[in-house]
């Protein structure tokens, strides 16, 4: 009888550890804005795309970065602009290109943007410090508020269309 006591309570910690050890962050946090980048072709893949580990590309319409992209009027760069950066991507288990509104989730303003720290590949916050791992962990906070309040990073979707990728929501 000990032992089915003993055994009970260690498969209910058991439970407890892993329904618990699951943090949901919160990506919606930043407005659904249209996202529309057509990298498609091979030519514009390679000089706007992302092929290094890490690398980053940002695209905001309004500031007309990068420069010399070509923006058309169905363009659209989401709310605060886009962070291209390759990564490694879970649902295919290799590296690919990777999406990301540049607005910071804790802060909720399209002007506020994180920028890529060349050293540790992390997104980071200028105004609030949170940092977020877009090339291994979809977003996801590591530190600062956002860490505390579970805001990950509104993700995009980087599909592959002719030898480059159309970036869209």
């Amino acid at each position: 009888m000990k032992i089915i006591s003993s055994l009970c309570t260690s498969i209910m910690l058991l439970c407890v550890m892993l329904t618990g050890g699951c943090e949901h962050t919160d990506d919606q946090r930043i407005p659904n804005v249209g996202v529309s980048i057509n990298l498609s072709d091979a030519g514009l893949w390679s000089r706007y795309g992302v092929s290094g580990f890490g690398i980053p590309q940002y695209f905001i319409k309004s500031l007309r970065e990068p420069s010399g992209f070509s923006y058309l009027d169905r363009t659209m760069t989401g709310y605060g602009g886009v962070l291209l950066i390759s990564g490694w991507d879970f649902r295919i288990d290799e590296v690919a290109p990777l999406a990301y509104d540049l607005s910071c989730p804790v802060e909720r303003k399209p002007d506020i943007r994180v920028k890529v720290d060349p050293d540790t590949f992390d997104a980071v916050c200028p105004v609030c410090g949170s940092k977020y791992d877009v090339t291994m962990g979809a977003g996801a906070p590591i530190s600062g508020p956002a860490r505390s309040d579970h805001f990950s990073l509104r993700r995009y979707q980087c599909l592959p269309n002719g030898g480059g990728y159309l970036i869209v929501n």
